[in-house]
This record gives C-alpha cells, structure tokens and sequence, in this order.
C-alpha cells in the first residue's frame, strides 16, 4: 500500500512490487490496494494515462474503499508499505500490521522487524522497485518497464540534475527500463507530464485532494497539499480561492495548511500558500520557513488575509529544491518542540 497522497509513484509501486511479491510465493495472496476512494482516481490523469498505456484495466485495481482493513487485519494479514514509513493517522492504528518497507523519504525509525526493510533516498521508490526485480533475476515486460520507467522519469523531471530530484540509482534503473519502451525518454516524460498538468474541470478542493498529505505532530495537524499550477493562474480559475482553502483547512480541523504548488511557466517554478488557524502561528511558520532558506517572496497582488478562520498568504519559492518530501522532516522539527497551534 502507498501513501495517502496516492499519487504515480505509490501507485506504481503497490502493483509492481505486490507483484513481484506473488511471484516468489505463488500461494500467499497480495493485494495492492490505492489508498484513495475509486472515484477520486479520475483526479490523477497522469495515472489514467500511464496505466492505460501499460494495458492494465481500471476493474483490476482495488481502492480503499473497496476494502475492509479491519477485517483483513484482524484475520493477520500483513502491510507492506511502499513510498513511505510511518503510516498516516487513519492508518496509524494498523502499525502492528506491518511486516515491509519500501521507501525513499526520510526513515522514521519504525518498524525494526519489517522484511525487507529497504529505505533509501532516491528519486522515486519504483526506482527501489525496479532494483528489487534486478535483484531476484526477474524480466521486466513492457508492461512493467512503462510503468516503473515512466514513474521514474515524472519523478525525476525526465532525470535533470537541475531539480535535485534524481540519484545515481535513477538514472540506473531509467538506463535499464527505457529501452523496453515502446516510446523514447523524452516522448514518454512529455506525455506523462502533459496528463499531470492538465487540470481542466478542477475544482480548487479538487486540486487539494488531488495529491494532498496530512501530519499530526505534537500539537500541531498540518496537510501539505501538491498543486500543478502557479498561484497567480489559479487566482483566475477561482476567484473565491481563499475562502475554498480556508474552508478546506476547516473542514479537516487543521491547524496549518500549505500548498506547495510545483509547475512550468515556462521553466521549472514553485509557489507556496501558506493557512494557519492564528496570526501567531502563520508569523512563527513564516519566520521558521525563512530561517530554513526557502527564499520566499510574496507573491503580487494576493498578499495576506485575515478573517475569523485564520490568516492566508502566497508566496514566490525561490529555494527549488525544496520540495514537501523535504519540508515535511523540517515541519516535524519544528512542532515537536511543543510549538502550540496559538503560540
């Protein structure tokens, strides 16, 4: 099972790690399970695109909603997790459940007796994947090298060093998958990247949950939404934008709630949208985000907000290469020091 934000990269690694799985015990079940509910896949057309282009079919995938956890725990089944280590809180309760990791963010420590327990910064986790095949001597079909390959180039911007995002094992797990495909590099990232980004029909709570994360720290309950558009253009299609957001973050009893918003305008750019529940918390954030060097600058015309729910603010990110991978292990410093949502 991947993270809550269920985007390509955890969904990918479900399918093809329960796979690989199912192929070295052919009599033990594994189910790869998309942690989001089937009606909500359709706000992931970069998934829609790839999966329809490995040939696999939307009846063959099982989602959240379509499981019953309690059950299938209570009868001792077990979790592996893909694309992160420490389950999220409407998992948290399920932690004695699970017996794998496969991982490439920051290791939280848990888990000790997991097998395999293979935590690894990389660019993508299919990269880890894809290894773990390479390992065992299995083929990968066509199937397999568009779906892990084509993951692995979304996550890494098609391998550019420029962004920070990819490692030596991406590239030599690309150099492996690639020339299974049946498009080249570049004509693959483009289409992956041009089904990510087209957003016709999103609503903004629809762009939040599209690829959207949440954190209870201490005291603290934070989500960390991804968006695929500048701030400024998202302003045009929704002029009600912060009244959407604030009442998002109010809906889900939040304390904070950012939007790390990463597109092509034409370069590589990044924004960020800034909720705190009190004035005191959104100036103690900002004055962590600054002292962490993500260059923040406002952005123009929007500006900060304040009303009853909390205060509002947007932001240029000129620090690139901090992406919510990042930002989430610096946020869990700064609240485990007790920092209260009012202080």
């Amino acid at each position: 099972m991947g993270n809550e934000a269920a985007d390509l990269d955890s969904m990918v690694s479900s399918i093809a790690f329960g796979y690989l799985l199912s192929l070295q015990d052919a009599a033990r079940v594994v189910l790869p399970v998309m942690p989001i509910y089937r009606a909500d896949f359709v706000l992931r057309p970069e998934a829609v695109y790839l999966f329809e282009k490995a040939g696999i079919e939307l009846d063959d995938i099982v989602f959240f909603d379509e499981v019953d956890f309690d059950i299938l725990m209570e009868e001792g089944a077990g979790l592996v997790l893909v694309d992160h280590n420490k389950l999220g809180p409407e998992f948290a309760h399920y932690s004695s459940s699970v017996v794998g990791v496969v991982d490439h963010h920051k290791d939280e420590g848990l888990y000790g007796d997991a097998e395999p327990r293979i935590i690894q910064t990389t660019g993508s986790t299919t990269s880890l994947v894809a290894m773990e095949f390479e390992k065992k001597g299995v083929a990968f079909s066509e199937a397999l090298a568009v779906l892990l390959g084509g993951t692995v180039l979304l996550d890494t911007v098609n391998l550019s060093r420029k962004v920070g995002r990819v490692t030596d094992l991406d590239v030599t797990v690309a150099n492996i998958l690639l020339p299974l495909c049946p498009l080249s590099r570049d004509e693959l990232f483009a289409n992956i990247q041009q089904a990510k980004f087209d957003i016709r029909g999103f609503s903004t709570v629809d762009l939040l949950r599209k690829d959207y994360k949440e954190f209870h720290f201490t005291t603290v309950r934070c989500g960390i939404a991804s968006v695929v558009l500048p701030v400024s253009r998202w302003k045009q299609m929704d002029g009600d934008l912060f009244s959407a957001f604030v009442n998002f973050a109010a809906d889900r009893k939040l304390d904070v709630l950012l939007s790390m918003n990463a597109f092509r305008d034409p370069g590589f750019g990044r924004d960020l949208v800034v909720y705190c529940s009190t004035e005191k918390a959104y100036d103690a954030l900002l004055s962590y985000l600054h002292r962490i060097s993500l260059k923040l600058s406002p952005c123009e015309d929007v500006g900060k907000r304040v009303n009853t729910k909390g205060v509002i603010g947007c932001f240029h990110q000129g620090n690139l290469d901090i992406s919510r991978k990042k930002l989430q292990p610096l946020l869990a410093q700064l609240y485990s020091q007790n920092v209260s949502p009012g202080s």
